[in-house]
C-alpha cells in the first residue's frame, strides 16, 4: 500500500508564500501522476494542480493559474506545491493525490487518483 506523506502546511499572512511537500512511501514519485486537492471548511474538496508521470503536462484550477506551481524531483522522490501570493480564500487543507494510470495530460477529477495523504492545512490570515 503507498502512503503519501505530506508536509509544508502552516499559517502564513496574505501576500505570503508556503510550499508543500509530497513523498510516496515505497515506491517513486516518478511512478505516478501526482496532484493537489484542497477543502475549505464547509465546501467539497477540489482540485488545485497536477502534474503528469512524464512531468512535461500541469494542469491548474484557474483560481491559483499564476500563483500556485507544482513540481516533482524524481531524486528526492517528492513532488512540491508552490504557493504564492496566498489569500484568505485559500484557506483549506490540502491534500496530495497519486494516479497510477499513464496520461499525456493529467486528471482533475478526484475518483482518477487511487491514492491520498492525510493532508495538511494552510491558513492564509488577512
Amino acid at each position: 500500500q503507498v502512503q503519501l506523506v505530506e508536509s509544508g502546511g502552516g499559517l502564513v499572512q496574505a501576500g505570503g508564500s508556503l510550499r508543500l511537500s509530497c513523498a510516496p512511501s515505497g515506491r517513486t514519485a516518478g511512478t505516478y501522476g501526482m496532484a493537489w486537492f484542497r477543502q475549505a471548511p464547509g465546501k467539497e474538496r477540489e482540485f488545485v494542480v497536477a502534474i503528469a508521470r512524464s512531468g512535461g503536462n500541469r494542469v491548474h484550477a484557474d483560481s491559483v493559474k499564476g500563483r500556485f506551481t507544482i513540481s516533482r524531483d524524481n531524486a528526492k522522490n517528492t513532488v512540491y506545491l508552490q504557493m504564492n501570493s496566498l489569500k484568505p480564500e485559500d484557506t483549506a487543507v490540502y491534500y496530495c493525490a497519486a494516479d497510477r494510470a499513464w496520461r499525456e495530460v493529467p486528471d482533475t477529477r478526484q475518483g482518477a487518483y487511487d491514492y491520498w495523504g492525510q493532508g495538511t492545512q494552510v491558513t492564509v490570515s488577512s
